[in-house]
Order: C-alpha cells, then sequence, then structure tokens
C-alpha cells in the first residue's frame, strides 16, 4: 500500500524538497483539482489533513 510516508520518503529520495513539494501539490491542485483530491486519498492522508492540503494548495502567492 502507498501513504504519504512511503510516496514522501520516494520524493526526498529523489532530491525533492519541501518547496518542491509544495509546488507539486499547487500545480497538481490548479491543473487537476478532482484528481489531485483522489491522488490524495489514494495516499490514505486523512480528510482533515486533506483540506488543509488542499487550501494552501490554492492560495495565491
Amino acid at each position: 500500500m502507498v501513504t504519504k510516508d512511503n510516496f514522501t520518503a520516494i520524493l526526498r529520495a529523489s532530491g525533492f524538497t519541501d518547496e518542491d513539494m509544495r509546488r507539486l501539490h499547487t500545480g497538481f491542485e490548479n491543473s487537476a483539482p478532482n484528481e489531485h483530491q483522489e491522488f490524495l486519498e489514494f495516499l490514505h492522508i486523512p480528510e482533515e489533513e486533506i483540506r488543509a492540503i488542499r487550501a494552501w494548495s490554492q492560495e495565491k502567492s
């Protein structure tokens, strides 16, 4: 099973920083919000955390 922790470990091993992951979520949310939701659910992230991720992913910098 792929979880948030597994996926984050893969990204970190690939050289992703926190800012890289933030850009990944922001790009995903802006280009495909429904699929972003499904992906976060696939990672077994709790609904409250999904709402928080999607909220900051939609904020304009």
